[in-house]
């Protein structure tokens, strides 16, 4: 279908996701979550040239810190499926480190919190 001036849409090139993952399956979502946070080895400091362009991708995203997988995935606009499988690979290739999420802070008590404020007005005004 051509537009008013003769100008055709170019279709993207499309790659089907089990090219990209090379037919794995996906990780267990207790190692490789939506949270779980994501670096680049430190040992790592040669590439390997046998690495696909997005596992390429993913490495050079994850050399500049910690990211989790869900960041990863809105940087390169992969599937979050693909992400999740080219993470479990570069992790099984010893290239990337991951660690669960931070735990999240229990709430502070509130009785402390409001003896805390009643001694800075009591010292302050």
């Amino acid at each position: 279908m051509t537009g008013h001036d003769g100008w055709e849409p170019e279709a993207p090139e499309l790659v089907r996701s089990y090219v990209i993952t090379k037919g794995r399956g996906l990780p267990d979502e207790e190692h490789l979550s939506l949270i779980t946070l994501v670096t680049a080895s430190a040992e790592d400091t040669r590439r390997p040239a046998r690495l696909s362009p997005e596992e390429q991708s993913l490495l050079d995203l994850c050399s500049a810190g910690y990211l989790s997988v869900a960041e990863i995935a809105g940087h390169t606009h992969f599937p979050l499926g693909v992400v999740r499988i080219l993470l479990a690979s570069l992790k099984e290739g010893g290239h990337i480190m991951t660690r669960p999420p931070v735990a999240r802070a229990r709430p502070a008590d509130k009785e402390i919190l409001e003896e805390v404020l009643n001694g800075l007005r009591a010292k302050f005004g």
